[in-house]
């Protein structure tokens, strides 16, 4: 971690990665880039369903290649970079017959390694074989929840999914959350952990650096009139005031309520809920 001189009150409490010693200093592989339009928070009528995003700045899109659909061809890396679109850091690779595509980057993963994506590939970081034969106790990112779809599961920086139980057709794993989940013995995963990790401990130190990453600022319902919020109104700073708990804008109860729908049909697939 980069820790900032204290010129401001805000780069006092600053905290960011020093990625210096761990990326690769080049342009993004132009073939596998193109321009796009961020979603910043609306589904495909253009509605907000995430509140809270917008603006930031501009991000050149890397396509990502999730499906591992070149299977039994090595591959040796060939740099490790930054993607502003998601949290972990990407992997170019290159096939041996010349072709390349971005991954996501492992830990421990060096520049001029070699992976494979087989099932016979060694069980080594960043090779990507059938769950059914990777050992008990193995970190595996990228899962397929289901065949042939590609990663779904363990993504995000620094996580990884335990291989805990090979039983049959079936592997247990258990989840970055701690949940315990059963997924087919013929799915596919990735060995390792996820890079950066360190993401977990970054301050943003300041209202402007959260406004380049598309964060817009969020105001207190206790802040708000009656009208605008169920916490609104009052004489002054007061509590929520509501005996049914905190309440979403909407009146819908909010903190440690269970969204899940109770009849969701991969809940059979679930051995141990997250820990609350």
């Amino acid at each position: 971690m980069r820790k900032y001189n204290p010129t401001s009150p805000a780069r006092r409490q600053m905290e960011a990665i020093d990625w210096k010693n761990i990326l690769t200093k080049k342009e993004p592989e132009k073939g596998l880039t193109f321009g796009f339009r961020r979603a910043v928070g609306r589904n495909s009528q253009g509605r907000i369903t995430t509140r809270h995003k917008g603006a930031g700045a501009k991000r050149l899109w890397r396509e990502i290649d999730f499906k591992y659909d070149k299977k039994d061809v090595p591959a040796k890396i060939t740099s490790i970079e930054y993607d502003p679109n998601r949290t972990s850091f990407i992997a170019l690779i290159q096939y041996s017959d010349g072709e390349k595509r971005y991954m996501l980057a492992p830990q421990n993963l060096k520049v001029g390694s070699m992976v494979i994506f087989s099932e016979k590939a060694p069980i080594e970081i960043g090779n990507r074989t059938m769950l059914s034969r990777i050992p008990i106790g193995t970190m595996v990112y990228n899962v397929e929840l289901t065949k042939g779809k590609g990663a779904q599961i363990a993504r995000s920086a620094g996580v990884g999914a335990v291989v805990i139980a090979q039983e049959g057709e079936h592997t247990h794993l258990q989840m970055p959350s701690k949940e315990i989940r059963i997924i087919r013995s013929d799915n596919w995963a990735s060995v390792g952990a996820l890079s950066n990790p360190e993401r977990g401990f970054m301050t943003i130190g300041k209202a402007g650096r959260s406004r380049h990453m598309g964060i817009r600022p969020t105001v207190r319902g206790t802040a708000m009139n009656p009208v605008d919020h169920p916490h609104g109104g009052g004489e002054g700073r007061t509590q929520v005031g509501r005996r049914r708990g905190p309440a979403t804008p909407w009146g819908k109860p909010a903190r440690g309520v269970k969204t899940r729908n109770k009849k969701k049909k991969s809940s059979n697939f679930i051995l141990s809920r997250r820990p609350k």
